[in-house]
């Protein structure tokens, strides 16, 4: 984060020194031991919930889960350079696999692992519908918020990422209502598992509601950056802006991370810890998801010969989901109380710690392959080597 990032061009691995590569030595107090603060963030959050259970209601009416979410996103949105962006827009390499992850390989995935888990097919997992149609909500949205967390912990372009989200969020306003409906009514009655929806017929998904969700969640953050950038650069050049006022705004997104996590923790501690076992049969098949969409997409963006920031943001992006977007819908369809609607409650509780594993996880990559050459999407072309594009 602050001061975490290097424009310099040269080989990266195991014994290299420079922030960029993620030494211990040169992390700031709160990112170095962010996996401690994230873990006690999650405990506060569901011993306030427990504790309190009235809490719930002030965070609704509050919103504070959505001021968090807009807060956190606002400094890597403020970071970009978006003059860089029409190079990312016209990368079609890049852009045409994230398609394919996105909408192709994702849903599929998460169909699959919902239909393992809670159809009743497989020999002592009993049939779990509610389960089963959360599942296909969480996996027919694509994320459009924390990704840009994870992304920038891992040290991924920023540039990209935002150009991602913003091409799946476009594509997402008109294909999540179609998704949501061939997925969760259409092929289980073609695969002989009609009960998993029966006295189903429709759902009203419409693309106003997908709009709304991402008008909210990356159309605030997005503007306020890319205004920040643009007064700033334009008032104090871009000397001042990224050596002055950006590390002043950086910190902002782990406090309002943590923040974040706390308040989303907090609105279920008491379902966590009334049913333990329905989040941890939860938790199996949505671990499943975030880790094999992550390798398998970031092996795919290494073998298209995409450098580290590139392949760090395809991977993160794909591996995400909009859990926004999923809970709102369930809870529209099925209402707060259903298990449709918890199980789309418990997918962030289970993305912040998984995700923030991976972010290690592509650190540890960063580290130990060779970037050497690999410069498919580099936005750096005096680079003959990995940058981290920011």
């Amino acid at each position: 984060m602050e001061g975490a990032m290097s424009d310099a061009a040269h080989d990266h691995g195991p014994d290299c020194g420079c922030e960029s590569c993620g030494d211990p030595r040169s992390m700031d107090f709160l990112n170095k031991y962010l996996t401690v603060w994230i873990f006690g963030a999650m405990a506060v959050g569901v011993g306030l919930g427990f504790v309190a259970p009235s809490v719930t209601q002030p965070i609704q009416n509050l919103h504070l889960v959505e001021i968090g979410l807009i807060l956190m996103m606002y400094p890597p949105l403020a970071k970009a350079d978006y003059s860089r962006l029409p190079t990312v827009f016209r990368n079609w390499r890049v852009l045409g696999l994230s398609l394919v992850q996105n909408w192709l390989i994702g849903p599929t995935l998460m169909f699959g692992l919902a239909v393992f888990f809670f159809s009743g097919l497989v020999p002592g997992l009993p049939a779990r519908p509610e389960f089963f149609l959360g599942l296909v909500f969480i996996g027919m949205a694509r994320c459009i918020a924390m990704v840009l967390v994870w992304n920038e912990l891992a040290e991924g372009s920023t540039e990209y990422v935002t150009g991602l989200v913003a091409f799946n969020s476009l594509f997402q306003i008109i294909t999540y209502g179609v998704y949501v409906w061939f997925f969760a009514l259409v092929l289980p009655p073609l695969l002989g598992m009609e009960a998993l929806v029966a006295g189903i017929t429709t759902f009203d998904v419409t693309p106003v509601q997908v709009f709304e969700a991402i008008v909210v969640f990356l159309g605030i953050p997005f503007a306020a950056g890319f205004l920040t950038r643009y007064v700033g650069t334009r008032a104090k050049g871009e000397e001042w802006y990224d050596e002055t006022l950006v590390p002043k705004i950086d910190p902002l997104t782990l406090v309002a991370l943590l923040f974040t996590v706390v308040v989303m923790f907090a609105t279920q501690g008491e379902n966590i810890v009334a049913a333990p076992g329905d989040v941890v049969l939860i938790a199996i098949p949505l671990t499943i998801y975030f880790v094999v969409m992550f390798l398998v997409s970031f092996g795919m963006g290494r073998g298209i010969g995409a450098d580290y920031s590139t392949t760090t943001a395809i991977g993160f992006t794909a591996a995400s989901n909009n859990f926004e977007l999923a809970i709102a819908v369930a809870v529209a369809v099925f209402g707060v109380g259903s298990g449709v609607a918890f199980t789309t409650v418990v997918g962030p509780l289970i993305e912040v710690p998984v995700l923030l594993a991976l972010v290690n996880v592509a650190l540890y990559f960063q580290r130990k392959f060779d970037w050497g050459g690999f410069d498919t999407g580099s936005l750096d072309s005096s680079a003959s080597g990995p940058t981290t594009d920011d």
